[in-house]
C-alpha cells in the first residue's frame, strides 16, 4: 500500500516541484472552460452558474489548507472561472435579433465603414429606427452592403444616414459543425445585415465631438490617399488607420494567397513594430542629449511615451478586436518595462491571456486570438534558445540580423500555420518566402515611415517618409501579387472537426509550459488531434437552402446547381478542402437522371432523389431520401427534406451508416445567438 501511494503522490510531488513555473497553465485553464461553456448544446441554467460559483470558495479552502492540492485546485478555479465569464459576456451584449426579413425605410448612425469579400462599400449602423417596429425589439447595431450608384459613396463616422435596405438576421453555420456567423455577430450585439441599391442620403451630420475619432480616422486615410495612389495608398491607409475600405478585391487576394494578409491587420505584428521603433527612437534620441541622459531613465521614459502612442494608435484603428489584443500585450510587456520587469517573457503573454479571456471569452474561438498567441509563443520560446546559443559567441551583427529575420518568419509562419489551415481551409506553401521577403520591410520602412510622417505632418513635411512609405508597400503588394501568381501557391485544406483546435494547443502548449522530460506527452494529444484531422470524414450529402445537393464523390462534391447559394456552397467545397468553382463541382459526375429528377447515393449505399417535376408514385418506397419543395404525402418511411424544414433546421448533412440515414442538423443547440427554438421535425 506504501508503494500504490508514493505512485499516487508523484504527480502531485511534480506539481508542486514546478510551483513556479504553473503561472502560465492560468489561461489555460481559463481557455478550457470558456471551451467547454461554447461546446454545449444548450444555454447553461442559473442553478449551474450558482454552482460553478459556490465551487471556487471550496476549491480555494482545499488548496489552503492541502498545499500538495492547491495547483489542482486552482485550476478547476480557472476552469470555472472561464465558463462564468462566458455567463457574464452573454448578459453585457445580449441585444435584440431581427426576427424574420425586413424591407422598407431604415435610419441610424454610421460608426464604421469597411468592404465586403466582393467589394462592396458596407456601413454599419447603431441608434438603428426602423418602420413599424417596436423600438424594444429594433437591432442596436445592423450592417449594410451598398450595391449601385448611391448620392452618398462614403459617409463619415457619426452622420446619421437613410436609406431603404433588405434587412434579415444573420445566418448561421453553412454546415454543421461550420464556422458560426450568427454567434460572432451575437458578440458583437448585430442584430441585422443586408443590402440596399438605393440611394444612401445623408440625414444629419455628426453632431460636435461624435466618432470624433472615426472621423480623424477616415480624414487621415483620405489624406493617405490623395498622396499615394492606388492599392498602394489604401494599403498604407490601412496599417496605419485600419480603413481597408479603398484595397481592391485582387489585393486583398493576393494579400491572402501570398500569406501576407496578417501584414494589413492591424494586430500585434503592426502594434510591435511601431512601438518598437518609437521606443528605440525615444531611448536612443534621449541618449544623444548627455543633460537629459543624466537625469532621465531613457528606459523608462520611452516606455511610458510608447504605451501613449500605443494607446493613440489603438483608438485611431477603430478598437476592433484584434488590435484590442495586440494593445493589452504590447501595454503588459510596456508596464514590465516601468516596473523594471523583464517585458518579453511567457508571464507577460500568461497575464495578456487572461486579461483578454476575462474581458472578451469569446476571442477564443476567433483565429486572430489563436495566431497571435501562438506566435508569440512560440517567438519567445525560439529566441530565447537562440540568445541562449549566440551567449559567449562571436556572431557578426549582420549575420545576427539575417538569423533573427529568418528565425522570426519560419517560427511564425510554422506556428500559426495549423490555425490558419484550420480556419481559412488553405496552406500557403511560399508564406514562408513572401514573408521573408516583406517582413524587414514592414518593420524597418513601412511602419517607421508612417510613424515619422505623423510627426512631420503638423509641419507639412509629410512628403519625404509618405514616399518612403509608398515604396515600401508597393514592394510588398509586388510581392503579394508574384507569389500569389505561382503554380501551387495555394493547398487547400480540409476543416478539422469541432475538438482538433483544442487538443492540438493543449499539447504544444503543455511541451512549453511543462518542463523535463514529462513535457513530450504534450506529443500525444497534438498527435490524436492531427489524426482526428486526416482521417474525419466530410459529410457524404449536404442539402441547404433552396434545396441545394452536394454529394461527394470520388472528384470531389458534386453540386446540384451551377448558380444559387453562393456563399454556402463555397464555404462548402472549402471546407471540403476543396478549390474548385461551384460550375466545375455542378459537372461533376454524382446525379443520374432519373424518373421525377436525379438520383443520388448517400454514402455509397442508400439513395436519395433530387425531386425535379412530378414526383413518381413509388418514389418514397424506392429512396431513403426526397429533396422536394413541399410534402408529397407519398406512402412510405423516407425522409422528405422540404424548404420549410431547411428553414427551420438550417443546412443538413447526412451519412449512412448502421444501415440506416444518418441526419445532422446545424440548428440543434440551443443557445442564446441560436433561432427560436422550434419542434427539430428531423429525429
Amino acid at each position: 500500500m506504501r508503494g500504490v501511494g508514493a505512485l499516487l503522490r508523484r504527480p502531485f510531488d511534480a506539481l508542486e516541484a514546478r510551483r513556479g513555473r504553473l503561472f502560465g497553465f492560468v489561461p489555460v485553464g481559463l481557455g478550457v472552460g470558456i471551451g467547454l461553456w461554447f461546446a454545449l448544446p444548450d444555454e447553461p441554467s442559473v442553478a449551474a452558474y450558482a454552482g460553478g460559483a459556490a465551487l471556487c470558495p471550496v476549491m480555494s479552502a482545499i488548496a489552503l489548507r492541502w498545499r500538495l492540492l492547491a495547483p489542482v485546485s486552482v485550476m478547476v478555479c480557472c476552469v470555472v472561472i472561464g465558463a462564468l465569464a462566458c455567463g457574464l459576456r452573454v448578459l453585457v451584449v445580449a441585444a435584440p435579433m431581427l426576427d424574420g426579413t425586413y424591407y422598407g425605410p431604415i435610419t441610424g448612425r454610421v460608426i464604421d465603414l469597411d468592404r465586403s469579400q466582393s467589394g462592396a462599400l458596407r456601413i454599419t449602423m447603431d441608434r438603428v429606427w426602423l418602420e413599424r417596429r417596436d423600438p424594444a425589439r429594433v437591432p442596436h447595431s445592423v450592417r449594410l452592403s451598398l450595391h449601385g450608384d448611391h448620392a452618398l459613396d462614403a459617409p463619415l463616422p457619426g452622420d446619421v444616414v437613410m436609406t431603404t435596405a433588405r434587412l434579415s438576421a444573420p445566418e448561421g453555420p453553412v454546415e454543421p459543425g461550420a464556422f458560426d456567423f450568427r454567434r460572432m455577430a451575437f458578440f458583437e450585439s448585430l442584430g441585422a445585415v443586408g443590402y440596399t441599391r438605393v440611394p444612401v442620403l445623408l440625414w444629419q451630420q455628426a453632431l460636435a465631438g461624435e466618432e470624433r475619432v472615426g472621423r480623424l480616422r477616415s480624414h487621415l486615410s483620405g489624406a493617405i490617399r490623395s498622396r499615394i495612389d492606388g492599392d498602394a495608398g489604401a494599403f498604407a491607409a490601412g496599417v496605419l488607420t485600419g480603413d481597408r475600405s479603398g484595397l481592391s478585391v485582387e489585393a486583398v487576394a493576393a494579400l491572402r494567397d501570398s500569406s501576407l494578409a496578417h501584414l494589413l491587420a492591424i494586430s500585434g505584428m503592426n502594434m510591435a513594430f511601431l512601438v518598437a521603433f518609437t521606443f528605440g527612437f525615444l531611448r536612443y534620441g534621449l541618449a544623444l542629449v548627455p543633460p537629459l541622459a543624466l537625469r532621465v531613465n531613457s528606459k523608462k521614459a520611452a516606455a511610458a511615451v510608447s504605451l501613449g502612442v500605443a494607446c493613440f494608435y489603438l483608438l485611431l484603428s477603430g478598437a476592433n478586436v484584434a488590435t484590442e489584443r495586440a494593445f493589452i500585450m504590447v501595454a503588459v510587456m510596456l508596464v514590465a518595462v516601468l516596473l523594471d520587469r523583464r517585458a518579453l517573457t511567457l508571464r507577460s503573454v500568461a497575464i495578456a491571456g487572461i486579461i483578454l479571456l476575462l474581458w472578451q471569452p469569446e476571442a477564443l474561438l476567433s483565429p486572430g486570438f489563436q495566431m497571435s498567441f501562438a506566435a508569440t509563443v512560440a517567438l519567445i520560446v525560439s529566441f530565447s534558445a537562440l540568445t541562449d546559443w549566440s551567449a559567449g559567441r562571436q556572431v557578426p551583427w549582420l549575420l545576427r540580423v539575417g538569423m533573427t529575420a529568418v528565425l522570426a518568419s519560419l517560427v511564425g509562419g510554422l506556428s500559426t500555420a495549423p490555425y490558419a489551415a484550420a480556419h481559412f481551409n488553405r496552406f500557403t506553401d511560399y508564406g514562408l518566402l513572401a514573408n521573408l521577403l516583406t517582413g524587414p520591410v514592414m518593420g524597418l520602412v513601412v511602419m517607421p515611415a508612417g510613424a515619422l510622417a505623423g510627426l512631420a505632418a503638423p509641419f507639412g513635411l509629410a512628403g519625404p517618409p509618405l514616399w518612403v512609405m509608398e515604396m515600401g508597400c508597393r514592394w510588398i503588394l509586388f510581392v503579394a501579387y508574384e507569389v500569389a501568381a505561382l503554380e501551387g501557391s495555394v493547398t487547400a485544406i480540409k476543416a478539422p472537426p469541432g475538438m482538433v483546435l483544442g487538443w492540438l494547443s493543449l499539447g504544444l502548449l503543455f511541451i512549453v509550459l511543462w518542463s523535463g522530460r514529462w513535457r513530450w506527452m504534450g506529443l500525444v494529444p497534438v498527435s490524436v488531434a492531427l489524426a482526428m484531422w486526416v482521417l474525419a470524414p466530410r459529410p457524404a450529402v449536404l442539402v441547404g437552402a433552396g434545396g441545394i445537393v452536394g454529394v461527394m464523390g470520388p472528384d470531389g462534391r458534386a453540386l446540384s446547381a451551377e448558380r444559387g447559394g453562393g456563399f454556402m456552397v463555397r464555404n462548402w467545397l472549402e471546407n471540403d478542402g476543396d478549390l474548385a468553382l461551384q460550375r466545375e463541382a455542378a459537372s461533376r459526375v454524382g446525379f443520374e437522371e432519373v424518373a421525377g429528377g436525379r438520383k443520388f447515393l448517400i454514402g455509397g449505399t442508400a439513395t436519395g432523389l433530387l425531386v425535379e417535376g412530378q414526383v413518381p408514385a413509388d418514389a418514397c418506397m424506392r429512396h431513403a431520401l426526397l429533396v422536394v419543395s413541399a410534402p408529397t404525402g407519398l406512402a412510405g418511411d423516407c425522409l422528405q427534406v422540404t424548404d420549410a424544414m431547411l428553414a427551420r433546421s438550417g443546412t443538413l448533412a447526412l451519412d449512412y451508416s448502421g444501415g440506416a440515414v444518418i441526419v445532422t442538423t446545424t440548428r440543434a443547440d440551443r443557445r442564446r445567438w441560436s433561432p427560436a427554438a422550434v419542434a427539430d421535425p428531423v429525429q
